[in-house]
């Protein structure tokens, strides 16, 4: 063994070392590697798009994630259709938006597509539309039409299969066994885009695609994205959104009503005042609002219906806190991003918190947009209100355990005064009937002069 620059070289490895110093990077510059050298690590189509499939979405968040680029695209109508037909089960998504052209539909089925966003639109990462729709099925259909006028469709197919066995990047043209021809109903009159998921490996139960089970889990799973959607998009059903007019969205051909979680129309709320706060980028700035609210308790809400549907998806303890939004789209519903415990005492309060797409970088949204985490910077400046909110929200809750506590007193005396009332008749009847009616008629007198509350109840 010998020495050199402080490396122990044995023979072999000494060759192998001064061969690699011969190299035309080594006499260009004596470097270890040249500047224009590259080397291409192309990542394995095949391992890449299976590894994508579990990056988070359940089936609610995958179509609310298409939801985002139907409302991106301008459309006021979206529908989803979850068809069951055994192992030709699908799920489709149409829209009335503005469509596109078959280089742009191209571009958006590229994983990372290159084009940029604006700030505004609801799309982020350029992966939803693909990572979205393989997280629950091995094929996914597009179906696009731009022209107004003329019936120009566009159509191209993301199989998984496809990708597994060629490992490659690429598209295919819709097979001719496809639920994708559906869509043509759909794009006759104007523009629009379908997308249409097949080969459902991640919804349907492996092995059981044709019983009963199947198709009592899709039903299931369309009334859970029935009211998933109208949490999330509550403000564009509503026609509030800042960024768009009135979306109107139908799951199965119901329409989807909005889960507003700060209950508008109920008079009894607490509203707190707003506050605003400023967070800085880099050179950009944006805004960040808080909208704290405290509900009405249950003896106070319109009614007790109304008070059990707005207790929201996970019910009232787990729904208080944080409602995240970004531009107007619902991202965290709940929960107080580690400032605060969950407490049966405030599940009252609920507090609306937009901040401005500029600021994505701080909230760290992920792919799926189902996690957002709170800048350590704006955490104690929402504190103090969040507190304010918290001890709002344990006033009501007492008020309503007073107003609750009132109501038993007064339904126990009314029943009693009816059970006295039976017991005075049972006794004057009793008394008749085994000849003591002077003694009642003594006893009555002498409860006159000392306890009139016991004739009373008696009704004697």
């Amino acid at each position: 063994m010998e020495a050199k620059g402080g490396w122990f070289l044995n023979p072999c490895a000494r060759h192998s070392y001064m061969a690699f110093l011969r190299t035309p990077q080594e006499r260009r510059g004596k470097g270890i590697v040249g500047r224009n050298s590259t080397v291409d690590v192309t990542p394995s189509a095949s391992r890449l798009t299976s590894s994508l499939r579990d990056i988070g979405y359940d089936f609610s968040s995958a179509l609310a994630d298409l939801v985002d680029n139907s409302i991106s695209a301008g459309a006021s109508q979206i529908d989803i259709e979850i068809c069951f037909e055994g192992a030709r089960s699908y799920v489709l998504i149409a829209d009335n938006g503005s469509g596109m052209t078959k280089a742009a539909l191209t571009e958006a089925l590229r994983f990372g597509t290159r084009r940029d966003y604006q700030q505004d639109e609801l799309g982020r990462y350029g992966l939803g539309l693909k990572t979205a729709s393989l997280s629950q099925c091995r094929r996914v259909t597009v179906v696009t039409r731009q022209a107004p006028v003329h019936c120009r469709i566009s159509a191209l197919t993301l199989d998984l299969d496809h990708i597994v066995g060629s490992d490659r990047w690429e598209l295919i043209d819709v097979p001719t066994d496809t639920s994708a021809h559906r869509a043509l109903g759909w794009l006759s009159t104007g523009p629009g885009t379908v997308v249409v998921w097949e080969d459902l490996d991640r919804i349907l139960p492996e092995g059981r695609t044709d019983g009963g089970g199947a198709k009592r889990r899709l039903d299931s799973l369309s009334a859970k994205a029935e009211q998933h959607l109208g949490m999330v998009f509550h403000r564009f059903i509503e026609g509030v959104a800042s960024s768009a007019g009135r979306t109107v969205v139908t799951v199965d051909g119901r329409k989807v009503k909005p889960w507003n979680p700060f209950a508008p129309s109920e008079e009894g709320r607490w509203v707190l005042p707003e506050r605003e706060f400023e967070l800085w980028v880099g050179d950009w700035v944006g805004n960040v609002r808080l909208s704290p609210v405290v509900l009405p308790a249950r003896s106070v809400f319109s009614s007790p219906a109304e008070f059990d549907r707005m207790s929201g998806p996970a019910k009232w303890n787990r729904q208080q806190g944080l409602y995240i939004y970004r531009a107007d789209r619902l991202i965290q519903s709940g929960g107080w991003c580690g400032i605060r415990a969950i407490d049966e005492h405030t599940k009252l309060a609920r507090s609306a918190l937009d901040f401005s797409p500029e600021l994505d970088e701080l909230f760290r949204i992920n792919v799926a947009k189902m996690r957002v985490a709170l800048p350590a910077e704006l955490r104690p400046l929402i504190e103090p209100h969040v507190t304010d909110l918290s001890h709002r929200a344990q006033e009501m809750y007492r008020r309503d355990l007073r107003e609750g506590t009132r109501n038993l007193v007064s339904e126990s005396t009314s029943q009693g005064s009816e059970k006295a009332t039976e017991i005075g008749a049972a006794i004057i009847s009793a008394a008749l009937a085994t000849g003591n009616a002077d003694a009642l008629e003594a006893m009555i007198t002498h409860l006159r002069s000392e306890n009139r509350r016991v004739l009373k109840l008696l009704e004697w």
